[in-house]
């Protein structure tokens, strides 16, 4: 029989990360975040508890929410075993903050971030646990400074746990966060990282601990210096558009999407991730010469933003 593991700790500092960053945006943006707690009685498929923070129609935010979710199963489904082959079918605890925010200013970039820990039960063996998160940036009219920002602000992050660190969860963010059926990256990525156990769990769990904590000074200063850039419809429009990538990656190949639908995870809470407005075209492509063509030409491409200055040349 295996042993169970104490996630107390765990589960106050994801409350206290959801309190804090909610309490950050909200005092931003100006409208109060609705809280909807909800729990999952016993003998069901997830039993576990969870806290949905959501705003809509905000000052800064159009649509965007915060999750806080701690849940167990019976067995782990095929999203969780991916890279674990071995822990398939086996019960499973897992406790987590999730957000996306898609701010109403096209200037303002949609983020998303997520920090994590999975444990898996295996009969007759100890309890192994791994980590995920990360964090990326998703534009829709660049701009070098805020991408900069934003990677600079991931690295730093990592930079006590080892220099390689970011470098290698920036490379697996950019290939993560790829939609392969169109070609394009989502956005500018971040860093990304998963099945993650490498430094053991207190300094896993330091590590992880250290992504969530860094995301406030990563976005919001870029949120509050593009959040007044006057815009007209067309940039709305383009938004639009491009925000329909954001629901084919979510819908398509988001492992903590997939996670929470095969688990029997609570729709509303795993559905929060999806744009208010979106729209599709045939074929279209931006002018030549337009902001939404630089877009393409030269942001939607992996880069070393953290290096980049004003002086860098454009690849």
């Amino acid at each position: 029989m295996s042993a169970p593991i104490d996630t107390t700790a765990v589960r106050e500092y994801l409350l206290g990360l959801q309190e804090r960053i909610v309490d950050a945006v909200q005092a931003e943006d100006g409208k109060p975040f609705l809280r909807d707690g909800w729990t999952r009685p016993a003998g069901g498929r997830l039993q576990g508890d969870g806290l949905s923070r959501l705003v809509e129609e905000g000052g800064l935010i159009e649509r965007g929410g915060c999750n806080f979710s701690h849940v167990r199963g019976q067995g782990l489904p095929p999203s969780a075993t991916q890279h674990r082959p071995d822990l398939a079918g086996a019960p499973f605890e897992a406790l987590g903050v999730s957000l996306v925010f898609h701010p109403r200013n096209p200037h303002v970039p949609t983020v998303h971030m997520n920090v994590r820990m999975f444990a898996a039960m295996p009969e007759g063996q100890a309890p192994v646990v791994w980590f995920g998160g990360g964090m990326d940036l998703t534009p829709y009219y660049g701009c070098e400074e805020d991408a900069a920002h934003f990677h600079r602000s991931c690295r730093d992050a990592l930079a006590p746990f080892g220099a390689a660190l970011y470098p290698r969860f920036k490379a697996w963010c950019d290939e993560y966060f790829f939609l392969k059926h169109r070609g394009e990256p989502r956005g500018v990525g971040g860093i990304f990282f998963d099945d993650f156990n490498e430094l053991g769990f207190a300094q896993s769990l330091a590590m992880t601990r250290a992504v969530g904590d860094a995301f406030l000074d990563a976005w919001l200063p870029i949120a509050q210096r593009r959040r007044d850039t006057p815009y007209g419809e067309r940039e709305r429009d383009f938004q639009a558009y491009r925000r329909g990538r954001y629901v084919e990656f979510n819908l398509v190949f988001d492992r903590g999407t997939l996670f929470g639908l095969q688990s029997g995870g609570r729709t509303e809470s795993i559905l929060m991730s999806l744009p208010p407005l979106v729209k599709w075209r045939y074929r279209w492509e931006p002018e030549a010469g337009t902001p939404e063509a630089r877009l393409y030409r030269d942001f939607l491409r992996p880069r070393d933003w953290a290096d980049w200055s004003p002086t860098t040349p454009v690849p």
